[in-house]
């Protein structure tokens, strides 16, 4: 079987093509078989409050994209900005890595894999922002 493979817990949103479905009473398993179908689970999105760091702005970007709420023509550059400024910060191989795989994600339409690539680095951010110099 190909497609993206969902499951949910009981009561469970998730936005598909900029409609929130709630998942019934038991656990369940979606099948998604449209091609580059814009999912988000509702449980990781990151609210507007929430996206006070670098790594937050970007992501929360892509949500919108993904919910319909920006036209990802409108947003793909100031995102592909954002993500060479965090370049300069996150120096690590694999932080590079996954930048390089948002980038190239962002360029390509496919802004839940973009979002996926990000999301990996939103610990590390924690860490590197927790450390503060005496």
């Amino acid at each position: 079987m190909s497609g993206l493979v969902l499951k949910l817990s009981p009561k469970e949103r998730v936005l598909v093509n900029g409609a929130v479905i709630e998942n019934g009473d038991r656990r369940s398993r979606l099948s998604i078989m449209t091609p580059n179908a814009n999912i988000l689970r509702l449980r990781d999105a990151i609210h507007p409050y929430e996206a006070n760091t670098p790594v937050k702005r970007a992501c929360y970007a892509l949500q919108l994209v993904l919910s319909g709420d920006s036209n990802p023509d409108d947003v793909e550059l100031t995102l592909l900005r954002r993500i060479e400024e965090l370049s300069q910060v996150l120096t690590d191989i694999d932080s590079r890595t996954q930048l390089a795989l948002a980038t190239q994600s962002i360029v390509d339409g496919r802004h839940y894999q973009g979002l996926k690539a990000l999301r990996t680095l939103l610990p590390r951010e924690e860490r590197f922002l927790a450390v503060r110099p005496a």
